[in-house]
């Protein structure tokens, strides 16, 4: 028989009010760390208010006849405001036409209600200006530190200058009323303070420059130790481990052998630039792709080194060529690849200890070595010469001249 249940049944969740759509992170102000004139000031003000930077610069000038307004907040702003470090926190906004006239407005009355109630500059006017360069040009030195840092002479001299053009507002501030003795005084007495300090302070900051010198040594080294041990866990450590599973097989080991010799050799020794476009490295990398695929011994010496041009590709494409004859038909005999670059011509040479060949007896439908060695030198504008003796090994050599002489 059937049973029911009279259990009822499961109250669906309660629905509370919608949420409201998320919103947007609020902009925060930022002074500009791109395109800034000064202290990156009317940029930021520009960019979070989405206006044309100028406008606001413009505002700024007007501002700044106003009893020095203009200067002070400014001044005000740079000192308050941090300076964007990324680009996007200070992305520019849409566009806002309806608070450009209103700045307009606004800076024009001010002008007018300043002139209106007989403000003029003041004999205070210019000194100020002098101050207030040297102390942007100290702000602005310490922004760039900020930022990304500054070649080491130009902050030097822009904290020189910032420091000269304050003590000379300052001389001219106290030389307008008239106290130019006391004035002349002041700043020899200021200037003397200054040296002294500097020659009492200066072991400190020496020994300050020392440990900073060598922590950043230090740093480098350890950079440098780190970046080498990953690359023998990643190379070396894994070869070892090939080696040791074909340790029966001599063929085996001795192919794992030079090409991680030839691995190491690279990465010790080849900059970090772009090293395929030059021909010692291309031969290299021809060998090492020869000796993987045909799984051979191939030992390269390069003496000298230079850019590739189309000719030269062509004798690469030759001097590959020789590689593979070599080995496909030497066996287990060592093959040996000498390049040298001299200031007329690249000579290549491909030698091996097979069993040789006679090479008059070569079939005309063999087109490998007639074709891809001799005719491809030929037609390039180089010379190939093939050596080579029953029982004795083989000896291609392939020379072009070079189109340029540096």
């Amino acid at each position: 028989m059937a049973t029911s249940s009279n259990a009822p049944p499961s109250a669906a969740p309660p629905v509370g009010p919608p949420r409201p759509p998320d919103r947007p992170a609020p902009r925060k102000l930022y002074r500009s760390a791109q395109g800034r004139l000064l202290g990156g000031v009317a940029r930021g003000l520009a960019l979070h208010l989405g206006v044309d930077p100028l406008l606001v610069r413009i505002v700024f000038v007007l501002l700044a006849f106003t009893g020095l307004a203009g200067v002070v907040l400014y001044a005000a702003f740079w000192i308050v405001v941090p300076l964007g470090k990324e680009p996007d926190a200070v992305a520019p906004r849409t566009p806002q036409p309806r608070i450009v006239w209103p700045l307009i407005g606004i800076a024009a009355g001010m002008l007018m209600l300043t002139q209106t109630a007989g403000f003029g500059v003041s004999w205070l006017t210019w000194p100020l200006v002098v101050v207030g360069g040297g102390v942007a040009i100290l702000w602005q030195q310490i922004d760039d530190s900020t930022v990304g840092g500054t070649r080491r002479w130009l902050g030097l001299t822009r904290t020189v200058g910032g420091v000269a053009l304050i003590l000379v507002g300052a001389a001219l501030l106290i030389a307008s009323e008239g106290a130019w003795d006391v004035a002349k005084n002041a700043l020899l007495g200021a200037a003397v303070t200054v040296v002294g300090l500097a020659l009492v302070s200066s072991p400190y900051w020496l020994r300050l420059l020392r440990e900073l010198d060598a922590e950043r040594r230090e740093r480098i080294r350890s950079q440098e130790r780190a970046e080498l041990a990953a690359h023998v866990h990643d190379s070396v450590l894994h070869t070892l481990a090939l080696i040791q599973r074909h340790a029966q097989d001599p063929k085996e080991v001795l192919r794992l052998a030079r090409a991680q010799e030839r691995a190491l050799r690279t990465w010790l020794y080849r900059p970090d630039s772009a090293a395929d476009q030059t021909l010692a490295a291309a031969v290299e990398d021809l060998a090492a792709r020869i000796e993987e695929a045909h799984g051979v011994s191939i030992e390269v010496v390069c003496v000298g080194d230079c850019a590739l041009d189309a000719r030269l590709g062509a004798q690469l494409q030759a001097a590959r060529e020789a590689m593979v004859n070599a080995a496909k038909y030497a066996g287990s005999a060592p093959i040996s690849v000498y390049a040298e670059v001299e200031p007329d011509q690249v000579a290549i040479f491909v030698r091996d200890r097979g069993p040789g060949f006679d090479p008059d007896s070569v079939p005309e439908d063999r087109l490998g070595v007639r074709e891809s060695i001799i005719g491809r030198m030929r037609r390039n504008g180089g010379t190939a010469r093939i050596r080579s003796t029953p029982g004795e090994g083989t000896e291609v050599q392939l020379e072009m001249t070079r189109s340029t002489s540096g």
